[in-house]
C-alpha cells in the first residue's frame, strides 16, 4: 500500500513512499506516470510554481493537446493536482505538483518463505551500550531524556526510540535464535538505516561504522555523511530539518564464503566463525571504534524516522 507523509519547513509539499510489492492500481499509475521523459519534464517544471496547461506546453515546446494528455496521466497517478480558475475566455486548468519526492521500495526477492526467518528489532531494545557525546534518543513524538547525556541511554523510555545517535561507542542487541532444529544456516543478514553523526548535519562527514555478531567483528562500512536539510519521508514534523533526517539502508551479510556489505566482501569471517547453534540468542553490536580512521559517529533510524519503514532486521536463510 502506498504511503504519503506531510512535509513542513523550508521544503513544501509531501513525500510519497511506494512499495513495488504492492500490486494496487495506485502503485501502477504512479510508475506509469514516472515512466515518461515528457512527464518528468512537467514534474520538474512544476517544482517552482503552479501554472496552466498552456503555460506548460509553451515552456516545454509541446502541443497543448500533448501537454493535456500527460497532465491527465499525472493527475490520475496523484502526482499532479489541478483546479479550474477563471480566465479571459472561460476557465483554465491550473496544475500543481503534489509531491516533492517519491521514494520507491524495491521488491525483497522471491526467497521461499518456509526457509527464511525475519526478526525485526526496535532500535531502542538494545541490551548493552557504551556511547560518547554527541548522543541522544528521540521517539516519534519527542526527545527522550537529555541531549548529550549518556545516562539517557539507560532511560526506560529508550524502548520507544525511533532515532538514536552518538559520536563513538556502540549499542548491542540480542536477537532470538529461531533456527529450526536439524536445519543448516546458509546465511545471516542484518539490515538497518544508518548514517554518520555530524554537528547538525553534513553530506560529507565520513564515519567508519562496524558490525559485530556474537562478538566477532564482521566488517566496517564507511558512511559518506550525515544527511539533512531535506526531511526524511518518515521523519516527524516536530524534528527540525537542520538535524539528521535520513540514512542509507545498509546490509551486512555472512555466509560460508565470507562477510559482505551490500554485496561487497569486507572480511573472511564465515558463518562457522560465529558459532551459531540452535538455541539461545544471537548478539549484534553496531558501533564506531575509538581507533577508527574516521570517527564520525552514527545515527540509527527506526521505522518511524528516515526514509525506510523498518527497524533493525535480522534475516536467517536456512536449509531444512
Amino acid at each position: 500500500m502506498s504511503q504519503d507523509f506531510e512535509q513542513s519547513g523550508s521544503h513544501p509539499g509531501r513525500v510519497l513512499v511506494i512499495d513495488l510489492e504492492d500490486n494496487s492500481l495506485q502503485v501502477g499509475n504512479v510508475m506509469k506516470g514516472l515512466a515518461s521523459d515528457p512527464r518528468i519534464a512537467i514534474l520538474r517544471y512544476l517544482g517552482g510554481s503552479s501554472c496552466s496547461v498552456n503555460e506548460i506546453a509553451k515552456a516545454l515546446g509541446m502541443p497543448p493537446s500533448t501537454a493535456t494528455m500527460h497532465v491527465n496521466i499525472l493527475e490520475e497517478a496523484g502526482l499532479v493536482h489541478t483546479e479550474l480558475k477563471p480566465a479571459t475566455r472561460g476557465l483554465q486548468k491550473i496544475c500543481a505538483r503534489t509531491y516533492d519526492r517519491v521514494v520507491v521500495v524495491l521488491p525483497r526477492g522471491e526467497l521461499p518463505a518456509d526457509n527464511v526467518i525475519d526478526i525485526s528489532m526496535p532500535i531502542g531494545m538494545y541490551v548493552d551500550c557504551q556511547v560518547e557525546p554527541t548522543c541522544g534518543l528521540a521517539s516519534e513524538t519527542g526527545i527522550i531524556g537529555q541531549f548529550d547525556d549518556f545516562n539517557t541511554f539507560y532511560d526506560p523510555g529508550r524502548v520507544n526510540a525511533q532515532l538514536l545517535w552518538f559520536k563513538q561507542g556502540y549499542v548491542e542487541y540480542r536477537f532470538p535464535n529461531r533456527l529450526p532444529p536439524q536445519s543448516t544456516l546458509k546465511s545471516l543478514q542484518i539490515s538497518l538505516e544508518i548514517c554518520s553523526e555530524a554537528p547538525l548535519h553534513s553530506d560529507e562527514w565520513l564515519s567508519d561504522i562496524t558490525l559485530w555478531i556474537n562478538a566477532v567483528e564482521i566488517g566496517t562500512w564507511t558512511s559518506p555523511g550525515d544527511f539533512g536539510g531535506t526531511r526524511g519521508a518518515l521523519t516527524p514534523s516536530w524534528w527540525e530539518e537542520w538535524n539528521s533526517q535520513y540514512g542509507l539502508l545498509k546490509m551486512w551479510k555472512v555466509n560460508q564464503v565470507g562477510s559482505f556489505v551490500d554485496g561487497n566482501m569486507v572480511s573472511n569471517v564465515t558463518l562457522s566463525d560465529l558459532r551459531i547453534g540452535h538455541s539461545g540468542y544471537i548478539s549484534v553490536r553496531i558501533g564506531v571504534k575509538p581507533d577508527a580512521a574516521n570517527v564520525g559517529g552514527l545515527n540509527i533510524f527506526g521505522r518511524a524516522f528516515g526514509n525506510y519503514p523498518q527497524d533493525i532486521v535480522m534475516r536467517m536463510v536456512y536449509e531444512p
